[in-house]
């Protein structure tokens, strides 16, 4: 690759709080090194219309605290055609983009990795609420969804021990159960049910929410991930066979927004920041991810055929605290 002049920076997928920290890191270092930066909209999407515009520091100054993206995100089914990533790679050319950093989950590196075989040469950053990126410990966001889910549950616990209720709560997490699994062992969980692990209801809902009631407890939680079912349902099963009171809550999408926790605002600093230097050395087609604690990165293509696994310690670990 010759010398990087631009740089250009997007968000695809869903939004994660911390984002906008990324977005801030790239800018700001591609600019210390006298490198221009653009900025797209909307994600593949603005890349196939020519929704760019430039970027400068002081552009992103009092963005690190704010949740969301304010580059914006949206699906392209067009850019999962050769076409589109062929129209992609040309825009990225008109518009003078030698490198391009794409924040988002496995989708979006996938479309990062379509676009480096293109002549793109491009570095990917896992954003993701669901922390299901194989290849990496942490993904942006994770964090803060985490907080925001553990806040809520407490609300709901204070008013169902006043009633002496159960609760059924739904949480995100898309097909990977680690908001549940973290969230649950957080707020004292007397069921965790994930996608990760067969269950049986009798076994694993019904009876710890008995036992807990022979035992004194006067309110019993069960967080559900939301790749398993509906937390209604089984809130209505819950009650018809115990008599217990049983409300569901789906916490939906509020989970993915907020001002995110120093944890995600650090990260993704330490990612975007490593990114534009990937760029600088002359990389392309890899991710930036965090492996023993430390920001390191790795071929694309490798990431993308890991399989990620649920640590079985936390999930004993789990049934032994809700004892």
């Amino acid at each position: 690759m010759g010398e990087l002049k631009t740089i250009g920076v997007l968000t695809s997928g869903g939004d994660a709080p911390g984002m906008n920290a990324a977005i801030r890191a790239v800018v700001r270092t591609a600019a210390y090194n006298g490198i221009r930066v653009m900025g797209v909209r909307k994600g593949y999407n603005g890349l196939i219309t020519g929704d760019i515009f430039e970027m400068n520091p002081r552009g992103v100054s009092e963005t690190l605290q704010r949740g969301g993206t304010v580059l914006q995100t949206a699906r392209c089914q067009e850019f999962r055609t050769a076409e589109g990533v062929a129209r992609a790679a040309e825009i990225a050319r008109i518009f003078g983009i030698d490198g391009l950093v794409v924040i988002g989950g496995d989708g979006s590196f996938r479309g990062a990795r379509d676009l480096s075989a293109a002549g793109v040469s491009t570095i990917g950053i896992p954003g993701t609420i669901d922390n299901d990126i194989a290849c990496t410990e942490y993904c942006i966001g994770f964090d803060t969804a985490l907080n925001t889910a553990m806040e809520a549950i407490d609300k709901i616990r204070d008013t169902a021990t006043s009633h002496e209720r159960s609760s059924v709560i739904e949480v995100m997490g898309r097909d990977a159960g680690y908001i549940a699994l973290h969230v649950g062992i957080s707020c004292g969980a007397e069921a965790i049910i994930i996608p990760e692990k067969t269950f049986n209801f009798d076994e694993d809902v019904l009876r710890p929410i008995i036992e807990g009631k022979n035992r004194g407890k006067s309110h019993y939680l069960v967080i559900l991930a939301e790749g398993v079912g509906s937390a209604i349902p089984m809130a209505q099963e819950i009650e018809k066979h115990t008599g217990i009171s049983t409300k569901a809550t789906v916490l939906g999408h509020i989970q993915r927004g907020g001002s995110p926790t120093v944890q995600d605002r650090l990260v993704a600093s330490r990612m975007g920041f490593a990114a534009v230097e990937l760029l600088i050395a002359g990389k392309t087609n890899r991710l930036v991810v965090m492996q023993n604690n430390k920001i390191v990165d790795v071929d694309i293509t490798e990431g993308l055929e890991m399989q990620k696994s649920i640590d079985e310690n936390l999930i004993r670990m789990s049934k032994v605290l809700s004892w």
